[in-house]
């Protein structure tokens, strides 16, 4: 007995072995290793210095999948660049391939391929991880338009894990161009980003000078998307972070630039100055890095995975659900030069229904309210950014007007609590 009993038990180590050995696939074979490796996998055989890829250093795969999200056409990559995006494990990883500057590239964006990597060269080209040694013939198109998904991202939050965003899609929402451009200013070269992050954040809009949109005049203050790169620089590493953008077309909302202190990210004060939603005895205001703000029916929120606030911070506002009075989050002060762009970030609070709210500005130093832009009724589970476009001079000001249509019944009335974070303010 004792021996089949330890003979099944070898049985069973040797089938836990040969599992563990098998690579993600969604239709492995039984019995067979899986021929792919996911983009994040190859990524961690970088320790340092070059690694020449094989079959037997990928464990028995030979293969990446990945989206196509360069633009070889558009020229701000260096020539014989691929660039790849892969969503696996519910994460998003990148990979840039080298196939050589002589090489002509017939993939697009929105391309989706499979790559032969086993006789590439993992390495690193000025800081950018990047396969070499691929050729054109060792890629193969399975389809064309895939959809593209570009993740909205803050600079300090880029900055903070750039190696897990490079070779990636992203989306900088109301970045200025530092020092503000004046007339006659264009993309090329190096253009300093910043979103309100330190000054010791610096990451670069960076455009070659062979770009077919190297000439465009540069806006103070835009959404860019873009390509997170290592490139050459002045620092000790002689590397720097930046952002490349595919074409003209990964420039969203130009306006001026962003107010000094702006956005609001209602970080401070402390939540405990403004912990009930209605309390007279501070007539419901508080001061911010900012200004005065008024929150009615409103409350610092802090509760992590619930208030929508971004990761690197600890608060946002909450405003009250189910009343039949509007409530809102209202600036007491002015903004001296009038206002061409309003970006606000917002999301259900925890699982609340969604709820409605509207921009509203004022001319007359808070007396009288105007609606500006769209009605906005679809605050989703996590933080979703709404961008308003206008054209107003002098002395302004905002409110985040958040309606009272009632208790929600899921079905005509969905008036759940809101979380609103990073106001930002473009001046005009």
């Amino acid at each position: 007995m004792k021996n089949k009993y330890l003979a099944f038990l070898a049985v069973l180590t040797s089938m836990f072995v040969f599992t563990a050995c098998m690579k993600d696939d969604p239709n492995p074979s039984e019995g067979v290793l899986s021929p792919y490796i996911a983009v994040e996998d190859v990524q961690g055989l970088y320790k340092g210095s070059d690694v020449s890829l094989s079959t037997e250093m990928l464990s028995g795969a030979s293969k990446i999948s990945g989206i196509v999200i360069s633009d070889a056409n558009s020229q701000n990559l260096p020539k014989g660049t691929i660039v790849l995006q892969q969503l696996k494990r519910g994460r998003t990883r990148g990979i840039t391939l080298n196939v050589g500057e002589t090489a002509n590239i017939p993939y697009v964006i929105g391309d989706s391929v499979l790559v032969n990597v086993s006789t590439g060269l993992l390495t690193k080209n000025q800081g950018t991880l990047a396969i070499t040694g691929v050729n054109i013939a060792d890629i193969v198109k399975i389809s064309s338009n895939a959809t593209v998904i570009a993740k909205q991202v803050s600079l300090g939050e880029l900055n903070q894990n750039f190696d897990s965003y490079q070779s990636t899609l992203v989306r900088i929402v109301g970045a200025d161009i530092t020092p503000a451009p004046v007339s006659g200013d264009t993309y090329s070269g190096d253009k300093r980003l910043n979103d309100g992050v330190p000054d010791s954040v610096v990451i670069n809009l960076h455009t070659q000078a062979s770009a077919t949109f190297a000439n465009n005049r540069v806006p103070a203050n835009a959404t860019f998307i873009g390509i997170p790169m290592y490139g050459s620089g002045s620092t000790a590493q002689n590397i720097v972070k930046q952002v490349r953008m595919r074409s003209i077309a990964d420039v969203l909302n130009a306006s001026g630039p962003l107010y000094a202190n702006f956005p609001e990210d209602f970080e401070s004060p402390d939540a405990a100055i403004k912990s009930s939603y209605n309390m007279a005895a501070i007539d419901n205001n508080i001061t911010g890095k900012t200004g005065s703000w008024k929150l009615f029916q409103a409350i610092l929120g802090t509760t992590s995975g619930r208030d929508r606030f971004n990761p690197a911070g600890k608060q946002s506002v909450r405003i009250q659900q189910n009343l039949s009075v509007d409530a809102y989050v209202q600036m007491n002060f002015d903004v001296p030069n009038g206002a061409s762009k309003v970006t606000v970030s917002y999301g259900a609070y925890y699982t609340d229904a969604k709820s409605t709210w509207q921009l509203e500005y004022s001319t007359d130093a808070g007396i009288t309210w105007t609606k500006i832009g769209d009605t906005i009724s679809d605050a989703p589970e996590g933080s979703k950014t709404a961008t308003f476009l206008m054209d107003i001079s002098g002395p302004v000001r905002f409110r985040v007007n958040k309606l009272g249509l009632g208790t929600t019944n899921n079905t005509t009335i969905f008036n759940g609590r809101l979380s609103i974070e990073d106001f930002a303010i473009y001046s005009n």
